[in-house]
């Protein structure tokens, strides 16, 4: 099974390689999720061409760590530098970062350090206290959001990509919080891979 070693130990990640991708997707789960859950999203994106690489977050899934202390978001941005750099490595394009929840401020932490080395960012999911990091003008964005979302209400997300028009929001009637586990989860994964191909520089 694939690892790499960070400074809080070794942290787990599946990839589902697709032959001649056009794209690389880093996943960032939600708290409580791990890569495991996101085969049905991998198997979306494959006739698309775009391979998927997700992470599972120190304590969740096969990675070492506390399940109940992640880390703090300067930490996780760390780990997930760690799985974008396995994947520039094996990539002849810059990755497309994608978080869920706990994962879209990682993702942003991210972006907002250093944009230059990503074709994009998917943020799903997106709670409130992500909104504190502006997206910088280097990668696209898109957001993905359950208008029915009670974990990360969605008002919060929509004054927010207001203010900075560089973000796509994209809605979804009758949805909740886990948007790529639920009814709707094709329309969301097609809408993600068509904006990947079409968007995502």
């Amino acid at each position: 099974m694939p690892y790499f070693d960070c400074a809080r130990g070794r942290l787990h990640y599946r990839r589902w390689p697709v032959d001649g991708a056009v794209a690389s997707m880093v996943l960032l789960p939600g708290t409580g999720q791990h890569s495991g859950h996101y085969h049905r999203f991998a198997a979306a994106l494959r006739p698309a061409g775009i391979e998927l690489w997700a992470l599972d977050t120190a304590g969740q899934g096969l990675s070492e760590g506390d399940p109940a202390a992640p880390g703090t978001i300067a930490e996780l941005a760390v780990d997930a530098n760690g799985l974008l750099n396995l994947v520039r490595a094996e990539s002849d394009t810059a990755p497309v970062l994608m978080g869920h929840s706990l994962g879209a401020v990682t993702a942003l932490a991210v972006a907002a350090a250093d944009p230059s080395d990503l074709r994009g960012l998917v943020l799903c999911g997106t709670p409130r206290r992500a909104t504190e990091f502006a997206p910088h003008p280097g990668p696209a964005v898109l957001a993905v959001h359950g208008v029915d979302d009670r974990r990360a209400p969605i008002d919060a997300v929509r004054l927010w990509t207001a203010r900075h028009q560089s973000v796509d929001l994209r809605e979804y009637a009758d949805a909740g919080h886990d948007l790529l586990h639920e009814p709707v989860q094709h329309r969301v994964s097609a809408d993600i891979a068509q904006w990947v191909l079409t968007t995502a520089r």
